[in-house]
């Protein structure tokens, strides 16, 4: 098959590590980008898109999904998507992951999280070191904490010596139990079975203190209260090796959300009190937090039409991670240059791959976006296999115009 002409983009806003977005465009020859910057031109025989102004980023990097669900992704601008080890077949062998490496290629590469424990149950090691060379990335605890503080502790040790990143779920499952929200005046009145934020607090401690024991990389995939956030904080003040990420239903919304127990802001973790929003908000403007995921999880109806206490938690994220972290930007809250930081270059550093960042010699992953362009969110109109979205017509503003996976058009 012939090879494809270098791509040229050009007259675009360049989103690079630490600059605000600055008039320029990149050159990409094969899957790797050559040049960018300000001077970038095309040359003879490239394939030119003008970008028109837009935004040109790194493709999206998904740190934590639950479904490989390629048109919602690609609507996202999301060009990587690291795969929770919950599926129907548990990640927790070489086969089962080296197969979901393979699923998603050529337009979107999968990069499997490995089950921390066979069949996910928190009890037996799987076989981590074989799983890593079968293509995982890293090692995840699934939906659920690991309760038995003697196999968090084994697997942080082996995983500090294999040189893999832990994701946990942070969640103290013995306080937690079968709650479905979060302790308080909203759970109350609806008389929803719920569990103190404090549950999350103590998972993390937990946690910090393993990892600062074994010298292992942890990552916490969602942190979404004040108390957790604030031991986060402190670890990484004294050395510690934790990163924490969180979705944009943390940060857009709280329980009061679910006042008309509407199923799709059912959520695990279960959303949180106004003041907890708000420190989720804070910790990314201070860098407390590390990443923003889509959480991607799509639920049919099967799923979500029933009693709020039935429902199966999870939302449709990917679609919308975009456009929700950039309202942040219009806030006021962070800048451009960190949202994308948190959206690309920073999940990019924790799975170690060569991608999220503009520079030469980078794959060639790359999203044209308008930042300005107002949508609706439709439950009914969503290119994911299920519309679970909380933000369910809910205006927006960002929209991916143009997306490319090593330097081929994706669409």
């Amino acid at each position: 098959m012939r090879p494809l002409a270098p791509l040229a983009v050009v007259n675009g806003r360049l989103v690079l590590p630490t600059d605000e977005p600055q008039p320029g465009g990149l050159r990409c020859e094969g899957d790797r980008i050559v040049a960018v910057g300000p001077g970038v031109t095309a040359q003879e025989g490239d394939r030119v898109i003008d970008a028109g102004g837009a935004l040109i980023a790194p493709g999206l990097v998904d740190l934590g999904v639950f479904a490989i669900d390629k048109p919602a992704f690609h609507f996202g601008g999301i060009t990587r998507a690291a795969l929770m080890p919950d599926q129907g077949t548990v990640l927790d062998k070489p086969a089962a992951v080296r197969f979901a490496a393979q699923s998603g290629k050529p337009d979107l590469w999968v990069h499997p999280l490995a089950a921390a424990t066979k069949g996910l149950d928190g009890t037996d090691l799987a076989e981590l070191a074989l799983m890593r060379d079968a293509g995982a990335r890293a090692v995840a605890t699934g939906r659920r904490w690991i309760g038995d503080s003697g196999t968090m502790h084994r697997l942080l040790s082996y995983c500090a010596m294999l040189g893999l990143v832990v994701v946990t779920h942070a969640e103290d499952a013995g306080l937690a139990g079968a709650a479905v929200a979060t302790a308080g005046e909203m759970a109350t009145r609806l008389g929803l079975s719920s569990a103190p934020a404090e549950a999350e607090a103590l998972a993390v401690a937990r946690d910090i203190a393993l990892a600062e024991l074994t010298g292992a990389r942890l990552h916490f995939r969602q942190v979404t209260t004040a108390n957790a956030l604030d031991l986060v904080r402190a670890a990484k003040t004294r050395g510690v090796a934790v990163t924490a990420g969180v979705t944009p239903a943390h940060f857009m919304l709280s329980d009061v959300a679910v006042g008309d127990y509407r199923t799709f802001t059912r959520l695990s973790p279960p959303l949180r009190s106004e003041a907890d929003r708000q420190a989720v908000r804070a910790a990314i403007a201070d860098g407390t937090i590390d990443v923003i995921a889509s959480g991607h999880d799509p639920r049919g109806p099967e799923d979500k039409r029933l009693p709020f206490a039935d429902a199966e938690p999870g939302m449709a994220g990917a679609e919308t991670l975009l456009p929700l972290t950039l309202a942040l930007v219009r806030d006021g809250i962070i800048p451009v240059s960190r949202a994308f930081e948190l959206l690309t270059a920073a999940p990019a550093r924790l799975l170690g791959i060569n991608a999220g960042v503009l520079v030469v010699g980078a794959e060639a992953d790359v999203a044209l976006i308008d930042s300005e362009r107002p949508w609706v969110v439709d439950s009914d109109k969503m290119a994911a296999s299920a519309g679970n979205t909380p933000f369910d017509k809910q205006g927006v503003q960002g929209r991916v115009t143009a997306l490319f996976k090593g330097g081929v058009a994706v669409g």
